[in-house]
This record gives C-alpha cells, sequence and structure tokens, in this order.
C-alpha cells in the first residue's frame, strides 16, 4: 500500500540537493508497493540551536499527484521560484516523504501526503494505513475551531498532535515530542505506520506503528565503526555521537543500499530520532490512564539485525520489467528455496527433507486434527496447489480458507488445528487479522512468508521462509512457485514416519532436485507466449479451466493476466464446465485448458472434447508428446503449450510459466504498466 520514508543525518554535512535525492531514491524503491501520488517535507533552513532565527521558518511541503518524476519536476520548479539554495549545507537535518495508494479521497495534492496540522506546519505526518475512527476525531477537532482542507483519514493525526501540544503547553509548560505522539496514538483506532516531523522539535522525528510494517535503519559514519565489527547496540547509538544517518522506511529494499543494519519496529513501540540517538519508548494503551497520558512511558530494549538482501536483488539488470526479471530468475530462486533442506540420503539412508524451523512442531502438526491453509490472492492459490499432496501425504484433513472471509465469518478453529499462514510480505492485513484470530483459539500458528522479520514470522508459533528472494513487480511470480515448493516440502516432513508412502516421497524429492532444470526448459516458450499474447492483444475475455492440482493453476494464471493486462480472465475448475459457463463457449472466446498428465488427464481429454464440438477457441497447455492425444482435430484446430513433464504435485510450478509470460506479454503489448498495475500494490496492508 502506501510507502514512507524518512531520512535523517546527524553530524555529517548534507546539502539540500543530497537531501532531496536521497528522499526521492527512497521513494522510487517503494514504487512497486503501488501509489497514485506522493510528496516529501524538508526544512526552509538549518535548525541550529543557537539561532532563534531559524526556528521561524516553517517546514516545506511538497505534494503532487501522478508518478514521482511528476513530483520532481514540480519540487524543483518551486524550489526555483522560492530562491532556495540546493547547495545550502545542513549538519542535522530530518526529512520526509511518502508514496500515496489512495484509500480516502481521490488522487490529488491536497489529499498526498505529508499532511498536515495547518497553514504553518506546524506538525507533519506519513502514514501506511487507514484510521478507522477518524470521523469522530474529525468532528471533534472541528468543534475546537480545526479546519480540515483533505478527504483523508490521515489528516485528523497532525491535527490532533497540535491540539495535544497547544493544551500541554498552556502556561509556559514543556512537553516532549515523544509525550505528543503517546498521546495522538491513544485516540487513534486501525492499522497505521506513522512517521511525525515538527516544527516545535527541530531535528527530530518520530516514528510508531500498529498493523503497518516500519524500519529503522542505522549508517554509521565514523573510521571506527567503518572498520569494526558489526554494531548492534542501540544503546550505543544513543550514547556516542558520531556522524551517522538514520532511515525509516516502510520496505528493506528502500534501505538497503544505505547499510545493512536495521531494526524492525513492533507494534506499539516510538521511535524517537534525536540528538544522533535512537531511543524506544513502549505504548501502552490503558484507557483508565488517558487523562494521565504524558506521564513517562517505559523504555525498551532492542538490538539491530543485519539484512540478508543486496542492492543486485531491487535492480532490473538486463531486464525491461521487474515482472520479466522475476519470471527469469524462477530456476535460481527455487534453487535457493530448496538449499540445505533436501538431503539425498545414501545407499542406506531415505532421501529426506530438512525443515529447521518446523523440527519443535512437526509431531504436533501431524497429530492435528485438521490443517487449514489461510491465505489471499496468490498465496491462497499456492496452498490450494499444495492441498493434495498434504492431504495424501499427512492422511490430515486440509481446509482452505480465504483470510477475510474467514474473519468475517468467524468460523470455528480449535486448539487440535494447525493453522498455516501463507503470506509473501508477511504483512497482508486480513492474513495477520486471521492470525490473531486463531492464537486466540489456541490453534498451532505456523508462517510462510518471503520475509524475515515480517509480523507473520514474529507472531506464529513456528514457521518457513520460502527465500525467493525480493520481489519488486507487484504481480507476484516466483514466490509463488517457490510457495508450492515449500508447501511441497511440508508434506513431505509431515509424512516423513509413513513406510507405505516412502517410494511416493522419494520420487517427489528427486522430483524437487531436477524442478530448476524443468522450469529453465519451459522459460524458452517466451517467444512463443509472445505470439499467442498478439492474436489474444485484442481480446475482452479470457477463460482457464483447471481440475485437481491444476485448479490452482487456472486461478492463477487468470489471476496474473487480470491483474497486470487488465483483460477480464476467469480461472473455472473444469468439473464445474457443464454447471453454467458452458454456455459462454463459442467461436470467439479464447479458452486455455490445462491438461498434462495426471490422475485427471482423461477427464481434461473429455472437456477438450466437450468445447471443440462447441467450436470453442482452444488454447492447450499439455505434457511434451502428448498434442496429437490431446487435440482432437490436430494442431489445426486448437494451439498447443507444450511443458516438461513432472511429478504430478509439482507440475503446477511448471504449468504456471506459460501462463505468467503470457500474462507479461500481453500487458506490454497493450501498453500497460507491468510492474504496477492500476489501482494494485504490493503488500495489502489495510482492509
Amino acid at each position: 500500500m502506501c510507502g514512507i520514508f524518512a531520512y535523517l543525518n546527524y553530524n555529517v554535512k548534507r546539502d539540500r540537493r543530497f537531501i532531496l535525492d536521497i528522499l526521492f531514491n527512497g521513494l522510487r524503491r517503494l514504487e512497486y508497493r503501488g501509489y497514485d501520488s506522493s510528496g516529501i517535507s524538508i526544512d526552509y533552513s538549518s535548525s541550529d540551536p543557537n539561532s532563534q532565527l531559524s526556528f521561524s521558518a516553517p517546514p516545506l511541503v511538497f505534494r503532487q499527484e501522478g508518478n514521482i518524476d511528476s513530483l520532481v519536476k514540480s519540487v524543483y520548479k518551486d524550489v526555483a521560484l522560492m530562491k532556495l539554495n540546493l547547495e545550502e549545507p545542513f549538519c542535522i537535518h530530518g526529512g520526509i516523504a511518502h508514496t500515496r495508494w489512495a484509500t480516502h479521497g481521490e488522487p490529488s495534492p491536497k489529499n498526498s501526503h505529508p499532511q498536515t496540522s495547518g497553514a504553518k506546519n506546524e506538525f507533519l505526518v506519513v502514514h501506511n494505513g487507514v484510521i478507522t475512527n477518524y470521523e469522530v476525531l474529525k468532528e471533534t477537532l472541528m468543534r475546537h475551531g480545526f479546519n480540515f482542507e483533505s478527504d483523508t483519514d490521515t489528516e485528523v493525526i497532525p491535527k490532533l498532535a497540535k491540539y495535544v501540544f497547544d493544551k500541554a503547553t498552556e502556561g509556559d509548560q514543556s512537553v516532549t515530542f515523544s509525550q505528543v505522539v503517546l498521546e495522538v496514538m491513544r485516540h487513534l483506532e486501525g492499522a497505521y505506520a506513522l512517521i511525525f516531523k515538527s516544527h516545535h522539535y527541530p531535528n527530530e522525528l518520530i516514528a510508531c506503528k500498529r498493523g503497518s510494517p516500519l524500519l529503522l535503519g542505522v549508517k554509521e559514519l565514523s573510521e571506527d565503526m567503518r572498520s569494526g565489527a558489526l554494531f548492534l547496540d542501540l544503546n550505543f547509538i544513543s550514547g556516542n555521537g558520531h556522524p551517522k544517518e538514520l532511515f525509516l522506511s516502510s520496505d528493506a529494499s528502500a534501505i538497503v543500499e544505505h547499510t545493512k543494519k536495521v531494526l524492525v519496529i513492533e507494534d506499539g513501540e516510538v521511535v524517537h530520532l534525536k540528538g544522533g540517538g535512537v531511543s524506544i519508548l513502549k505504548f501502552e494503551n490503558d484507557k483508565g490512564k488517558c487523562g494521565n497520558a504524558l506521564s513517562r512511558p517505559s523504555s525498551v530494549q532492542r538490538a539491530l539485525s543485519f539484512l540478508e538482501m543486496e542492492v543486485e536483488q531491487i535492480n532490473k539488470g538486463k531486464y525491461e520489467h521487474y515482472m520479466q526479471k522475476e519470471i527469469h530468475e524462477q530456476p535460481e530462486s527455487l534453487t535457493t528455496t530448496m538449499r540445505g533442506r533436501l538431503k539425498h540420503g545414501g545407499s542406506t539412508k531415505a532421501k529426506t527433507v530438512l525443515l529447521g524451523g518446523l523440527k519443535d512442531h512437526i509431531k504436533t502438526i501431524r497429530r492435528s486434527r485438521r490443517i487449514l491453509f489461510i491465505g489471499c490472492g496468490t498465496s491462497y492459490n499456492a496452498a490450494l496447489a499444495a492441498r493434495p499432496i498434504i492431504e495424501e501425504l499427512s492422511g490430515v484433513p486440509v481446509t482452505m480458507e480465504i483470510a477475510s472471509d474467514l474473519v468475517d465469518r468467524q468460523g470455528p478453529i480449535y486448539r487440535e488445528d494447525t493453522a498455516v499462514f501463507v503470506s509473501q510480505s508477511g504483512e497482508t492485513a486480513d492474513t495477520l487479522l486471521a492470525l490473531e484470530y486463531a492464537l486466540e483459539n489456541g490453534a498451532l500458528c505456523v508462517g510462510i512468508t518471503n520475509t524475515v522479520g515480517s509480523a507473520i514470522a514474529r507472531n506464529t508459533h513456528c514457521g518457513i521462509h520460502i527465500n525467493a528472494g525480493c520481489e519488486i513487480g507487484v504481480a507476484s511470480t516466483k514466490a509463488y512457485t517457490s510457495q508450492i515448493v515449500v508447501m511441497a516440502m511440508l508434506a513431505l516432513a509431515i509424512g516423513d514416519d509413513a513406510i507405505s508412502s516412502q517410494a511416493r516421497r522419494e520420487a517427489i524429492i528427486d522430483g524437487l532436485f531436477d524442478l530448476p532444470n524443468k522450469v529453465r526448459e519451459v522459460l524458452n516458450l517466451d517467444q512463443e507466449m509472445k505470439d499467442l499474447a498478439k492474436l489474444l492483444i485484442a481480446e475482452q475475455s479470457l477463460l482457464v479451466f483447471g481440475r485437481g492440482y491444476n485448479f490452482a493453476t487456472a486461478l492463477e494464471g487468470a489471476l496474473k493476466v487480470k491483474e497486470v493486462s487488465l483483460m477480464h480472465s476467469e480461472g473455472m475448475l473444469a468439473g464445474e464446465m457443464k454447471h453454467g459457463p458452458l454456455a459462454l463457449v463459442d467461436e470467439n472466446l479464447p479458452i486455455i485448458v490445462i491438461a498434462t498428465r495426471d490422475t485427471c488427464f482423461s477427464k481434461q481429454q473429455s472437456v477438450i472434447q466437450q468445447l471443440h464440438a462447441r467450436k470453442g477457441r482452444l488454447i492447450v497447455v499439455c505434457s511434451k508428446g502428448d498434442a496429437a492425444a490431446v487435440c482432437p482435430g490436430g494442431s489445426s484446430s486448437c494451439r498447443m503449450i507444450e511443458v516438461p513433464q513432472v511429478e504430478d504435485c509439482l507440475q503446477p510450478v511448471v504449468n504456471i510459466i506459460p501462463l505468467q509470460l503470457l500474462a507479461y506479454h500481453l500487458t506490454v503489448l497493450r501498453g500497460y504498466n507491468v510492474d504496477q498495475p492500476r489501482n494494485l500494490a504490493k503488500s495489502v496492508t489495510t482492509q
């Protein structure tokens, strides 16, 4: 969803141009999250504590609808009109920036962030999330004389901060920045990650969160810190006067090029950047103490961690788009997902799977009354693809749940259940709410995510990281295939104690070892899928039929086409074809049928025959060498896409790749933005 970014330099000279470039580049790294407008705030002049003049100039705010390049042009135009010196140095400066994905109010400069407390910009806020009680707060503030300019839920936050500050400083009393923010937090309901900047507290920034992701990055610039050992103690940061740069971001991708030393901010923590130090306070929302909210809060001791991420992962390299790069990275991402987890065994030892994150809980999972897979979108589809093999090898009933629907229904979850939460980002709002619900009901909770330190990774009892690498394109590709592989390995680990299925498990493990090569082979269909996209470029609709393991392939393939190429597409269970969808079939509607070799192959042959009899315009994905057996009238009556044959439970990994390529080429040919589809966000952190 929205992206927030902040940069604070301490005891190191940075001119205004450099600061602007850092903020703009941070926003560019967050573009993939989805946005429709953006904005930044910087200081008008250097806030030297010895100069009273500098305190009279409020911070500057720049906001613009459209892409970040539009913001950049607008900022430099305004800077030139104001005759600001871009070379003016700042030894200490805190700047904030934001990309907005509209939830309340249309995309426009007035609705962009930073949102302000008023004309003097006394308090500024950038926000990712949704404030659910903003209407009540807005009415209250309006009764106290505040005027609102935007349609956003966010605007109540800086105005509430000003109200708290004004009340607390009546009669020449003083109040700290953190006390103001803590009092504001007591009144907010919903999910949020916030960064505050204030004219009254120059060179200070405060970040806090509840539900939405937020990280702190620390870059020490002194010689002893650059040459010394890895430094992890936040107390040491607070206690030294070394020159440093501090970064706040919704995502590690905006920080990794500057530093790999990060702190994942926890829910309820208030991180105060002041005087080159970092202090962390714990917000405790005790309703009974609201009247005494400005009392001293408790402090928290935390340590930095080290980002397992390289700058190269967030660059496009030789590719034109991130989605294209990530489709073609899948042989490597699958290899990384499996690295260290598959054991060949030997002449006397069986082939096995080792999942270290589950070793203390695997027996509990085997004894579960049922296993629930909970996710949204692509993550849900990946779990659906893995369901049959998990049921087969575990002997435990498997239930699929869309996270939002489970929470809406308050569906029954029991202590004897294992609930598996699947999310690429680990921050998906609906999945987090479902996790909270499952924990309340006493289920064993397992996380499957691509993000170390994410909310799901932290709050589940155990889990597996898919290790697919950073995924920038909004349409998930390599994370989907890695999720299927991880869940296949989960099935192997759960069924590892059954002698009866040993041969089956070993065949799957052999298939996993060879899977990257099969994916590399199917990527050779790139030009063929581009040619197919040219034939479909003017179509308005597309149907995709699958069954068994490949029902999920049909859903995911249709999802890819609709989310990036903006063509209506629908994935359907082939067994339901005669119960309504058959009425849509004619000689004009393109239909993709997944008919690779598995236990459902003969049924899919029958489906193809029925569609062919009604002059359906068929595109068939089949196993290599099966074209003649699958297509009733020869290649002239249907277009064939032949893919390598692998173990049935791994076939969805191979089968989805032609559909990913088709979606990519359709989007490019139709002239749409493949990495940032209209109205969509990478990480859905609001309900």
